[in-house]
């Protein structure tokens, strides 16, 4: 029997394909526990459909990843962070991913999960910093941050 499944089953196949299985499998698992459907003409006209909306919102999502690493890779964005310093300019503690998105969202109203941020450790000293942040799985922006005495 021929069914589209309507998400993924592990050793069988992947949202949206369409494939040849064992009708006692299909009708006592995949259908009855709605995990894909018979191959109608109804029903591969509805995925194609789903898969061109998927395809057009991922497209839409890409393009404003660009525009957003865009604004961050010019050089007139940059987060201003304060912190203690001693004499040598290093901060007294460190400036966290999770600051560096409230800065983010204090200075530009922009809203940015600070676990997107890749800072394998914590700002220590006073100055500028790039900090890659992965906007989408084929975007990644440096953002700049500054730290300065506050």
């Amino acid at each position: 029997m021929k069914v589209v499944f309507l998400e993924d089953v592990k050793g069988r196949g992947k949202k949206g394909e369409v494939k040849e299985v064992p009708d006692g499998y299909a009708n006592n698992f995949l259908i009855k526990n709605k995990k894909a459907e018979p191959a109608t003409g109804k029903n591969l006209g509805a995925v194609k459909g789903r898969q061109k909306a998927e395809a057009k919102a991922s497209a839409e999502e890409l393009a404003d990843a660009q525009k957003l690493a865009q604004f961050f890779e010019d050089e007139k964005t940059v987060v201003e962070l304060t912190g203690k310093s001693g004499a040598d300019g290093r901060l007294f503690g460190a400036i966290s991913t999770k600051q560096i998105a409230a800065g983010l969202e204090k200075q530009y109203k922009i809203k940015i999960d600070k676990r997107k941020m890749v800072l394998n450790q914590p700002i220590h000293a006073l100055g500028y910093t790039n900090v890659p942040v992965k906007l989408h799985r084929q975007v990644t922006a440096n953002l700049r941050v500054h730290v300065s005495e506050g």
